[in-house]
């Protein structure tokens, strides 16, 4: 038993000593890359955070924001109320529907300003025609330019949007009596006009078009 024990314990001791000189190895080989690695100047980087994703407001959402509160509670209201509604595509509409409708005016054409404006404006237009045309006169008017157009009010009342939009425009304008001969007004000098319009909507309705329901001078 005894020469076996001894036979036992030198192999263990063998197996023990194999096993240290392989790891020993390895753990030397292991510290000596990190230490040149640091010699050689090869610092560890610090890992730069990732930047933080830019968070875009849906277009809509950039161009109403800038405005007094009033307005911008009414506009985003509207936005609400109508997901088709955009703010510069309405502006857009706006000006040119401020076009057609002066110049619709301009040259008396009842029917184009019957598919531009609501009853009481159109009303209103309608008999400043009447009285045109009893005494003879026409408008020979030229817009000449819209100098700036800007949001004057917004609100949403019940399911109807209401816009004002204030235009500065420079307007050549003459009277002509009904022989031609100009009696008031020249179309050599342009005059600055300031006027203040509403542009009103139902946002149930499936026809996009806004109605001019409402004129002021601004």
């Amino acid at each position: 038993m005894i020469p076996e024990i001894i036979i036992l314990a030198m192999v263990a001791a063998f197996l023990g000593l194999r096993l240290y000189s392989v790891l020993g190895r390895r753990a030397e080989g292991e510290e000596e890359i990190v230490r040149n690695g640091f010699e050689r100047g090869e610092e560890k980087k610090p890992v730069a955070a990732a930047p933080a994703p830019v968070v875009e407001l849906p277009r809509n959402e950039r161009q109403i924001s800038g405005f007094p509160p009033a307005i911008d509670r009414g506009l985003r209201e509207i936005a609400t109320a109508d997901r088709r509604f955009d703010l510069l595509s309405f502006l857009e509409g706006a000006k040119g529907a401020y076009e057609m409708v002066l110049e619709a005016f301009w040259r008396g054409d009842r029917e184009e300003l019957r598919e531009l404006c609501d009853d009481d404006v159109y009303e209103g237009f309608s008999a400043a025609l009447d009285e045109r045309e009893a005494v003879g006169h026409t408008l020979d008017n030229r817009l000449i330019r819209i100098e700036d157009t800007t949001i004057h009010s917004a609100m949403l009342d019940g399911h109807i949007a209401r816009i004002a939009v204030r235009f500065v425009s420079d307007i050549a304008a003459i009277t002509r009596d009904k022989d031609g001969n100009a009696i008031a007004g020249s179309l050599d000098d342009a005059v600055e006009s300031r006027d203040v319009w509403t542009f009103s909507r139902d946002v149930r309705s499936n026809d996009p078009a806004w109605l001019l329901d409402e004129t002021d001078e601004g």
